[in-house]
């Protein structure tokens, strides 16, 4: 099997959906593997995270403290 021609598995290219050229697996081209890593750069894919305001689990409080007496 020559790097131009598709791998055995048969799995589209998953910007374009032609047949996966093994030389850019996954991907069909230099083209498309530079359009997905495009993708990552800017923002385009994203993992979802829940961030924390405080790591003890208490939510902080936006209310002035009071006055301390003394």
């Amino acid at each position: 099997m020559s790097a131009d021609t598709a791998g055995p598995s048969g799995k589209p290219c998953p910007i374009c959906g032609k047949s996966m050229v093994e030389k850019y697996r996954p991907f069909c081209s230099a083209r498309c593997a530079d359009v997905d890593l495009n993708r990552w750069l800017t923002g385009v894919y994203a993992i979802p995270v829940t961030e924390n305001d405080d790591e003890d689990g208490e939510e902080p409080s936006l209310a002035p403290k009071p006055p301390r007496e003394g």
